[in-house]
């Protein structure tokens, strides 16, 4: 069968929270990764607590590594931001911390901001929740579009929003802002939770960025530790002649003794379908 390319894979520095972030960029090198998704939270890269110039020393540690940003991913699920949110202090502040990501990625020189569409009370109209998420998604694609940066939408478990979980969700989203400047994209644990698959989001959307790894179904799982039908995952890749990040996102406790443990086995499990 045909494989995909080794540079697609991507490292992110989500499970090497307990190390510096010089470590995990240490690590991609001795892994032989080309490209990185920076997830933006403290104390790697929170965008509340750095300067232009903290930004930038981080830029030179990048570079010095001859590494390149992918996608800038500022934590929105378990800090207190939320685009739908009620409350206009919070969805206000919310905007104005990815109008900072945004920047952020210009510094970075990462092509793109991961964005999530926020969630409403589960008392209320979803509907409701749902145009919130959309002004604010609004302004957010006008502010990316001044900077030259591409939004990706991705859908969240249900347990963590009410908004977008599914790929309908999804197109009706896009479709709400209709910018060329958010985009859609998927995290194979979401769609699996869900039941749905790979080659139906490639079917349907223009996939601009695509966080792969296992899980049973869900956990966010090094390759191998999980049970997701990766060869099938690796058909639809390159069926649908796929050339963006494939970033390995590992947000499971266990790999934060050893996050480097991680890399290596799921590296090891898809070797036999990269080229």
């Amino acid at each position: 069968m045909k494989k995909i390319s080794r540079k697609q894979i991507t490292g992110m520095n989500f499970h090497y929270l307990h190390y510096p972030f010089e470590y995990f960029l240490d690590a991609m090198v001795k892994f032989e990764l080309q490209q990185i998704e920076v997830w933006g939270a403290s104390p790697h890269m929170y965008v509340e607590d750095l300067s232009l110039q903290d930004i930038r020393r981080i830029r030179g540690e990048i570079h010095q590594r001859e590494l390149t940003v992918v996608c800038f991913t500022p934590e929105q699920c378990m800090y207190p931001i939320n685009l739908a949110a009620k409350e206009t202090e919070i969805r206000e502040r919310s905007i104005r911390y990815f109008q900072k990501s945004i920047d952020a990625a210009v510094e970075l020189e990462s092509p793109m901001v991961l964005v999530t569409a926020g969630w409403g009370y589960r008392n209320e109209s979803n509907e409701v929740a749902l145009n919130r998420s959309k002004a604010s998604l609004d302004i957010l694609s006008n502010y990316a579009e001044k900077e030259g940066i591409v939004l990706v939408l991705e859908p969240l478990q249900k347990v963590e929003s009410n908004i977008v979980n599914t790929l309908p969700d999804l197109k009706e989203l896009l479709n709400e802002v209709s910018s060329p400047y958010l985009k859609g994209m998927v995290d194979t644990i979401p769609m699996s939770v869900e039941g749905e698959n790979l080659a139906t989001y490639f079917e349907q959307l223009e996939l601009a960025h695509i966080h792969f790894i296992d899980g049973k179904p869900a956990g966010h799982l090094a390759w191998g530790d999980g049970d997701l039908p990766l060869e099938s995952y690796i058909q639809s890749l390159v069926q649908y002649d796929y050339q963006g990040a494939l970033t390995l996102e590992f947000t499971s406790t266990e790999y934060l003794l050893n996050p480097n443990e991680a890399i290596e086995k799921s590296l090891k499990t898809l070797a036999p379908y990269i080229n």
